[in-house]
């Protein structure tokens, strides 16, 4: 079920109704209709991967109740391993079976040992990278004793399953959202109106900035070798706005969601296109999958508190782990590699936390320092999208060397300028509102409030008929396919 499709404009009210007027004097009624509403929602897509996720789910919650029991040392390893083993086990079947069956017959290929194996027909069930985290955190967490295991079986299926953030995040920490689903809750009208605000923004940003920009993206991307250097820079940016407003878009609209019911998710994106540098990009891009690899993967490894050796083994570990959750291809790889190159001389030159604070805070214009500091990031960032946007390795490397062409001075040729245009218009007006909403939590969370209610009301009914009039074709959120 799409977050932009009618389906789920009909489906959020009912659940709505019944939430907060049917079950709202029962805290374990309420718990149980999130469970019910959350299968629906994720069996719109293919209910026969509900089964899967409720083998998860089980799984997990068992584990945690024997963790909570075991106390030798040995029996506590063997729970968290059968855990990490089975889930990790099943992610990697799912989505990298066919990865590693194709490069190991490459490999001996090259060998000159040419072999036979069959790849399987593997559909990859939505959103399994996003719950697959978000139950081992709950594990890891428990084994580390950072958290009580739960018994209350409706609350940690809600958990896992909550509608709003199960098929594409935030990845969210038992920590934050499992003692949630333990409190009563009352509605609060302000929180749902900001919820609902969030929700609007996030609409705006995933189908008149996302796919508006995929339209030229795809086009571009499909046929490089036909189109001029200048005209591959206009697709890679394309691409760099289509990807940031269509999965912050999806998290906007994801936390807005769960406002309605009560609920607070963890921030994921915090105006990532304004850092300074690399560092601060991570910092701000995917915020709940960066906290999460550091919090798991990199601290645990000795994080940059070693030698220089153990600093470069750890940044690229993260870097190259981080791309690989993205998915099965080289290309993703190579993208986290680049990163891993971005980010090494910041951290080597103990630069890495130099950008803390918001850029220009209490300022309307940068200076030129922090200016020159965002375009060189932004730059940075845009030439490693192109390697996470390109088919394969051959795909990337021929789209950068269209780019590093004479043809690179030459005009931008595109057959719908007006499309263009428009296009361009919204993009200069969406910088605008995230810039003057950077201090904010998403950029219009305050915009307008002190208005005069016609005037908030009608910035409101712009964005609307803007959505309505201007809204590119309807495309699949991004990270639907990791």
């Amino acid at each position: 079920m799409l977050f932009h499709s009618i389906d789920f404009a009909i489906f959020v009210p009912v659940v709505f109704v019944l939430y907060w007027f049917v079950t709202n004097k029962s805290l374990k009624a309420q718990n149980w209709l999130i469970v019910v509403a959350s299968y629906v929602f994720y069996g719109w897509w293919d209910y026969r991967f509900l089964s899967l996720i409720f083998f998860t789910t089980l799984l997990d919650y068992i584990v945690g109740i024997g963790l909570s029991k075991a106390e030798k040392p040995i029996h506590r390893k063997l729970l968290l391993a059968t855990s990490m083993t089975i889930n990790l086990g099943m992610l990697g079947f799912y989505k990298y079976f066919n990865f590693f069956i194709d490069n190991f017959i490459t490999a001996f290929t090259f060998l000159g040992m040419p072999i036979q194996a069959n790849t399987l027909d593997i559909i990859l069930p939505v959103g399994i990278s996003f719950y697959t985290f978000q139950t081992l955190s709950y594990v890891i967490d428990v084994y580390r004793r950072q958290l009580e295991p739960t018994k209350n079986l409706a609350a940690f299926i809600a958990f896992v399953t909550f509608f709003p953030q199960l098929v594409a995040g935030p990845i969210e920490r038992a920590t934050n959202l499992l003692p949630q689903f333990y409190k009563h809750r009352t509605f609060d009208y302000g929180k749902a109106v900001d919820g609902m605000r969030q929700i609007l923004w996030g609409l705006f940003k995933k189908i008149v900035i996302a796919d508006n920009c995929a339209d030229f993206a795809n086009k571009i991307f499909g046929n490089y070798d036909d189109l001029n250097g200048s005209t591959l820079v206009f697709g890679a940016i394309f691409f760099t706005f289509q990807i940031y407003c269509d999965f912050s878009g999806y998290s906007d609209i994801a936390i807005g969601t769960a406002r309605l019911f009560g609920f607070d998710l963890m921030r994921n994106f915090s105006f990532p296109y304004f850092s300074r540098d690399i560092a601060e990009f991570w910092r701000r891009w995917h915020i709940s999958l960066s906290t999460w690899f550091r919090d798991y993967v990199y601290i645990p490894l000795g994080g940059s508190k070693g030698g220089t050796w153990m600093k470069v083994r750890n940044t690229f570990i993260i870097f190259l782990l981080s791309g690989f959750w993205h998915g099965a291809n080289w290309t993703f790889i190579a993208w986290g590699a680049l990163n891993a190159m971005y980010f090494l001389p910041l951290l080597l030159t103990q630069n890495n936390r130099a950008n803390l604070d918001i850029v220009a805070q209490g300022k309307n214009v940068p200076s030129f320092r922090e200016f020159s500091s965002m375009l060189v990031t932004f730059g940075l960032t845009v030439f490693a999208w192109i390697f996470f946007r390109a088919d394969n390795m051959g795909h990337a490397m021929g789209y950068i060397s269209g780019i590093f062409s004479a043809s690179l001075f030459k005009l931008p040729n595109f057959t719908t300028v007006g499309l263009v245009a428009t296009t361009n218009m919204f993009l200069v007006l969406f910088v605008l509102l995230e810039w003057f909403g950077r201090q904010d939590e998403y950029a219009i969370e305050k915009l307008g409030l002190k208005w005069k209610r016609p005037f908030r009301h009608a910035f409101y009914y712009a964005l609307i008929a803007a959505i309505v009039w201007f809204g590119g074709k309807e495309q699949e959120f991004i990270y639907f396919q990791f």
